[in-house]
């Protein structure tokens, strides 16, 4: 035999191997055949309800899962995943996001694979450009799905952080009126809406499945993940364990919150003054100096 028919043998075995060896991996075991009599997997929701539909989910779920598993490896863990779905207020559990994941992923790969044959028939670009550009494609759309939910975790914080000022005074004013710390949450919870009114009914759910309130708040802030949603939270629970008056420190967290968004805001503010400067310096400045001096080297130019 030939090198060439050896190499192509070795080849061949060496594929069959991995073939086997990835069949026999998928292979489920005991605790997976038992798992969905004895509770309900995660992330399997989106692949429960009947229809045409689900006949495709459940076959390409598989290969979501090997490819989900791979994003993981290589990418975010799913605890931070985890965090930042919760953060964001989503209700996508961590497997949906991976098979949403890829779904992006397979997205860039056919535009990439779309651009690559434009350019290669157009412009006939070499193939290992192509090939970097497709698979830069796929691993960028990827990354977009992952930058996508950071940004929606940020936004919800920041519309925490705007609404706590309000939601402070509103409890303020009921604890004032009588009412004790956990009524006053509920009817808070009850009559206004945004994103801390929905952290707050969830606390309020977990204290009314049996943990403490101040516990309750203290996974609150937690999962918000804000500093000044921390510090309140702080001074109600200490608040709350100590016995001391309620309302005052709801004032006074109130008037910190406040005061933490007034210097946010002067600190964009200053951000932003700086980066004006780049259009001014680069932009006005160089034409307003060339309308300044243009009409003197002309009249130079005609007096030579």
């Amino acid at each position: 035999m030939t090198p060439a028919a050896w190499f192509a043998a070795a080849t061949l075995a060496i594929g069959m191997a991995l073939v086997g060896s990835w069949l026999r991996a998928r292979r489920p075991s005991l605790d997976a055949r038992l798992a969905p009599y004895v509770r309900p997997a995660e992330g399997a929701a989106w692949v429960a309800h009947q229809g045409p539909r689900s006949t495709v989910l459940r076959l390409v779920a598989p290969v979501l899962r090997d490819a989900g598993r791979v994003l993981e490896r290589w990418g975010s863990p799913a605890l931070d995943v985890r965090a930042r779905l919760e953060r964001a207020g989503s209700g996508l559990g961590v497997e949906q996001f991976r098979a949403q994941q890829v779904a992006w992923g397979a997205a860039g790969l056919a535009a990439g694979i779309a651009a690559a044959s434009f350019l290669r028939v157009a412009r006939g670009a070499p193939l290992v450009t192509l090939l970097i550009l497709t698979l830069a494609c796929a691993v960028g759309a990827a990354l977009a799905r992952d930058w996508t939910l950071t940004r929606a975790a940020r936004q919800r914080a920041s519309r925490i952080v705007s609404e706590l000022p309000a939601i402070a005074d509103l409890l303020a004013l009921a604890v004032a009126a009588g009412e004790g710390a956990r009524a006053a949450v509920e009817r808070v919870a009850s009559t206004t809406s945004g994103a801390l009114s929905e952290e707050l009914g969830a606390a309020l759910g977990e204290a009314r499945a049996g943990t403490p309130l101040a516990r309750a708040l203290s996974a609150m802030a937690a999962r918000v993940d804000a500093p000044p949603v921390q510090r309140f939270v702080d001074g109600v629970t200490t608040a709350i364990d100590l016995g001391t008056p309620l309302a005052p420190v709801l004032r006074a967290q109130a008037h910190d919150a406040r005061s933490a968004s007034r210097e946010q805001l002067m600190e964009l503010g200053g951000k932003r003054e700086i980066v004006m400067l780049v259009p001014v310096v680069f932009l006005i400045l160089p034409v307003t100096i060339l309308f300044a001096i243009y009409p003197g080297l002309i009249a130079i130019r005609l007096t030579a």
